[in-house]
């Protein structure tokens, strides 16, 4: 019988156990390093792009949210529930130095570097910036207010439709029929009660007389009575709207409003839109015949605020980070024009 030996594989020569020289392993590592540079390049732009795209989109939405606060409270200026026109009398105590209590205008803006009363220019958070415009508004919102059903004026008391009134004692308030208006301030008020009273004497700054009548007559404590068996009674909206710095290194769109502190009229300011960083706005008044002028002027050149009829606001926004082309922030300007809806012909 014939055996078949096995024979063994020959041992490789010296050749086959080469491995990679120093120029292969040279061309691996340079070609390694591209790739990982194309890919960390692609990853930069593409982080750029999104950095980019997020802080446009923050801006714009800033924008938005400015415009459509800044726009609504605009319509409002110098309304009432009542109508337009009508004579007002104002029994609150010195109503000259407060800056919320100045009806007669319904708007008033200041021109960049003129000052506004309520806020003060500076660089702390919340303080107005020099340069920048600034508009106060004033009005009556039927949204926050009651229906009167009867009114005594010597015991100063109204009686409302409803105990849901949402007033308390110190409010600064407006009450208003088809023939007259008036300013003062609750001295008395509670969600449980129907009953809202208006006496002199007593609040801070208070009411110089119980008497809501036109002419104000502030030489007795009755004054110039009137009876306001109807209408409406309305929590006063005065606010002012500009650019201030907001305390962390840049610029963003405030309004200081009236609020009634535990029993006292005070000014709260609110942080409305981040990354506004200038406010222009320019005005349109009639003249006496009741054409439109073919122009919108600045506040300097406004005579009659009580005619103004529309609003041109210019907004400067900037993104927060820098993120241009340059290597600075990116800037847009939004401008729109609001017409006062209770100034209309």
């Amino acid at each position: 019988m014939t055996r078949h030996l096995r024979t063994r594989n020959p041992l490789p020569s010296r050749q086959h156990l080469r491995g990679f020289g120093l120029v292969e392993l040279m061309i691996a590592l340079a070609l390694g390093l591209f790739l990982v540079g194309g890919a960390i390049s692609v990853f930069l732009s593409n982080q750029q792009a999104y950095r980019t795209t997020e802080q446009l989109s923050r801006m714009q939405e800033s924008g938005r949210t400015a415009v459509e606060l800044m726009a609504r409270q605009l319509r409002e200026a110098g309304g009432s529930p009542c109508g337009r026109g009508i004579p007002t009398a104002n029994t609150i105590n010195n109503p000259g130095t407060h800056w919320w209590a100045n009806w007669g205008d319904g708007i008033r803006g200041y021109d960049n570097d003129v000052a506004a009363d309520g806020v003060g220019f500076g660089t702390a958070a919340a303080q107005r910036i020099q340069g920048t415009d600034a508009v106060f508004l004033v009005f009556a919102n039927a949204n926050q207010g009651a229906v009167i059903e009867d009114h005594n004026p010597v015991s100063a008391q109204f009686q409302l439709g409803t105990t849901s009134h949402g007033l308390s004692d110190g409010e600064i308030v407006m009450v208003c029929n088809y023939r007259q208006s008036a300013l003062l301030q609750v001295t008395s008020a509670s969600p449980t009660n129907d009953t809202v009273v208006h006496n002199s004497g007593t609040g801070t700054p208070g009411n110089c007389s119980k008497g809501l009548g036109f002419p104000t007559d502030c030489s007795s404590a009755n004054g110039n009575e009137y009876v306001f068996d109807s209408g409406f009674l309305i929590r006063l909206s005065s606010e002012i709207w500009y650019v201030g710095a907001n305390g962390r290194g840049g610029r963003s769109l405030y309004r200081a409003r009236l609020v009634n502190s535990g029993g006292t009229p005070s000014t709260l300011t609110e942080e409305i839109a981040e990354g506004v960083t200038d406010l222009q706005l320019t005005y349109l008044q009639p003249t006496a015949a009741g054409p439109l002028p073919t122009n919108y002027v600045d506040a300097t050149s406004v005579t009659s605020w009580a005619d103004v009829s529309a609003v041109r606001v210019t907004l400067t926004l900037q993104t927060l980070q820098n993120v241009g082309t340059d290597n600075a922030p990116i800037q847009r300007q939004m401008t729109y024009v609001v017409t006062l809806r209770n100034r209309l012909p």
